[in-house]
């Protein structure tokens, strides 16, 4: 079973298979995810579903990271199809009851499909959907670790999480997000790892506020042993963020916006009081090191004040943020 408690430093943690989701005939089969995408994407893109977006990279340094910045040229093309956009604007249909079909990469658990971000800027970028509506605002399962555990384990990939519009989320049902590890063409990946030092709950060198822990298994051959003791973690990091559960309808929802990153060895947490800085819109992956602009002019903006300003001002200040016990 699981360790109720996961402390600051990894620990080993002992799962049986029978506390850990189920695979069902029908849904993606171990190690399927890569062959599965690639197909996808080249029938969507041949048939105009699947609508990358443009954007130019710059590099910006600041704090001991080589932030990579896209201006994305045509930002508006999303925000005028109704399904929201970096720059704020809301959706007023839910594209994933059901989602695209052409989009469709595969079912991943029997609660979860794998979808292709429909106006991508990172090639690759999946979402992870629950099959029913969940609310976005509603606390991660270990169902959604599960699901996010198999992915991961198929590709070296980065899984990030908006908790709610003020974390940057466009849409209300519940979805993770995975895009490949090595995002940028340069340096480490993702850029914010030379400061993602320690067993946690703190990185000194982030200056704002944060809670971080490592993980003490492995995704190894087994990913959704893993599930179980990444929830854990994840529970624990909210907690020293001061993030609890809300009960609304029978269901948890979490008590104030957050982003979340995880990788196959780590989970940072960061909590949000605002969404944007200055009109530019940030969600987890500013806290990676990829931020992303509409136009040079906001470029400039970020340039000028250094993107850890940005990242301080949108999490409430410097604050800690987390115990440093």
């Amino acid at each position: 079973m699981v360790a109720a408690r996961i402390p600051h430093a990894a620990v080993p943690v002992v799962l049986k298979p029978e506390d850990t989701p189920l695979r069902e005939e029908g849904l993606l089969p171990p190690g399927g995810l890569p062959a599965a995408l690639a197909e996808r994407t080249r029938r969507a893109l041949a048939c105009g579903a699947l609508v990358p977006i443009e954007t130019a990279q710059v590099r910006v340094d600041d704090g001991g990271v080589r932030f990579l910045v896209r201006v994305v040229s045509s930002l508006g093309r999303k925000a005028s199809a109704g399904l929201g956009s970096a720059t704020g604007a809301r959706p007023t249909i839910n594209p994933f009851l059901p989602p695209e079909p052409e989009l469709t990469v595969a079912p991943v658990t029997r609660t979860h499909l794998a979808v292709l971000n429909k106006f991508n800027v990172l090639e690759r970028h999946l979402l992870l959907i629950t099959r029913n509506f969940e609310h976005q605002e509603t606390l991660l399962t270990p169902a959604d670790f599960g699901a996010l555990c198999l992915c991961m384990a198929a590709l070296p990939s980065l899984g990030f999480y908006n908790g709610g519009p003020v974390a940057g989320a466009s849409q209300t049902h519940k979805h993770l997000q995975l895009v490949p590890l090595h995002f940028g063409s340069e340096g480490p990946s993702p850029p914010i790892a030379p400061l993602l030092t320690g067993a946690g709950p703190r990185c000194p060198a982030l200056p704002f506020a944060h809670a971080f822990g490592r993980f003490g298994v492995s995704m190894g051959g087994e990913p959704l042993l893993a599930a179980e003791a990444m929830h854990a973690l994840y529970r624990n990091l909210l907690t020293r963020l001061g993030i609890g559960a809300v009960p609304r309808g029978g269901q948890a929802y979490q008590s104030a916006p957050y982003n979340l990153l995880v990788t196959a060895d780590w989970m940072l947490a960061v909590p949000r009081t605002a969404e944007h800085w200055r009109g530019i819109s940030i969600n987890a992956l500013g806290f990676a090191g990829s931020l992303f602009v509409k136009d040079h002019a906001q470029l400039e903006l970020i340039r000028a004040a250094g993107p850890m300003q940005v990242l301080r001002t949108v999490t409430g200040g410097s604050k800690p943020g987390a115990e440093t016990g």
